[in-house]
């Protein structure tokens, strides 16, 4: 459905996206996750067609998508910042929308807002961000995407909405295949709904993988060894171990391929204790941040 080949893109001579390779299968959710100027948004305008990329390809559906109107057809967009005519009235805008999108639907409009309640009537300078960014959501439900894209979707809205907008999403993609690439600093959403991830630093993949992978394979384990002589050099050594942190006589350790092998390689060094420590996506997300930082 979607690949990102190669793609490197320059903003006023300086690198902001290098080499990015990604591919997100139809009917799936894919989470892109980084730090604030990592790239994400350059990305994501990159693959909406908003700005042309300097060496690579973005496909959608083996098209390019920049400067393509019948693939931007079927793409929904949410910016972080919803840039709308401020004088209109947000009945306007519905008239917009449908002026440019084929297959934009009032009638699911008005259904979704139901839920969100939003006043047609009102102008949208009138209308708060919370407010700005749920008419963002329904309009771009509204044209019946094959592709959605979201960047920081829930910024500004309570939690509650928050909770409704992951809900439709999930059900769109359910309901109609759609397929859903989102960016969010909201971790526990990311890793509540998507299917992979990837984590962007310094313009760069850092990481690509399942929700499936990350769970199952990439742990924290909390090891007491007999004996601490030689075990940080040993520790090393084991191509499964991403991070060793001692506190005291507990070493926490993370794993990026936790098995029971790996588990009796560490009690053949002489562990006496062993036990799986939650880790959340956010917990992971600091790792990779952290130890970036170290090595550059």
């Amino acid at each position: 459905m979607i690949n990102i080949k190669n793609v490197s893109k320059r903003i006023d001579d300086k690198y902001i996206l290098k080499n990015v390779n990604l591919h997100v299968n139809k009917g799936s959710i894919f989470g892109i996750i980084g730090e604030n100027g990592a790239g994400k948004t350059t990305l994501i305008k990159c693959l909406t067609g908003i700005y042309r990329v300097n060496e690579g390809n973005i496909l959608i559906n083996s098209e390019e998508v920049f400067d393509n109107n019948r693939v931007k057809q079927k793409i929904g967009y949410v910016s972080d910042e919803n840039q709308y005519f401020s004088s209109f009235k947000v009945k306007e805008l519905l008239k917009f929308y449908k002026k440019t999108y084929f297959d934009f639907s009032e009638d699911r409009f008005h259904e979704i807002n139901k839920n969100f309640k939003i006043p047609v009537e009102r102008r949208i300078r009138e209308l708060s961000k919370g407010m700005k960014m749920r008419i963002s959501i329904l309009l771009n439900l509204s044209i019946n995407p094959d592709i959605l894209i979201l960047d920081e979707p829930t910024s500004g809205l309570d939690p509650i909405v928050k909770k409704e907008i992951m809900s439709i999403i999930v059900d769109e993609v359910a309901s109609r295949g759609v397929t859903v690439f989102i960016s969010s600093h909201h971790l526990d959403h990311i890793e509540r709904i998507c299917d992979n991830i990837a984590i962007l630093k310094n313009g760069q993949v850092e990481l690509t993988s399942s929700m499936e992978e990350v769970k199952n394979s990439i742990k924290k384990l909390q090891v007491v060894f007999k004996d601490r002589d030689g075990v940080d050099e040993k520790l090393s050594s084991l191509r499964e171990v991403i991070k060793v942190e001692p506190i005291g006589r507990v070493n926490y350790i993370i794993t990026k391929n936790h098995t029971k092998d790996f588990e009796k390689k560490l009690y053949d060094l002489g562990a006496e204790f062993i036990e799986l420590v939650d880790m959340s996506l956010e917990d992971l997300f600091i790792y990779f941040v952290e130890e970036g930082d170290k090595n550059e």
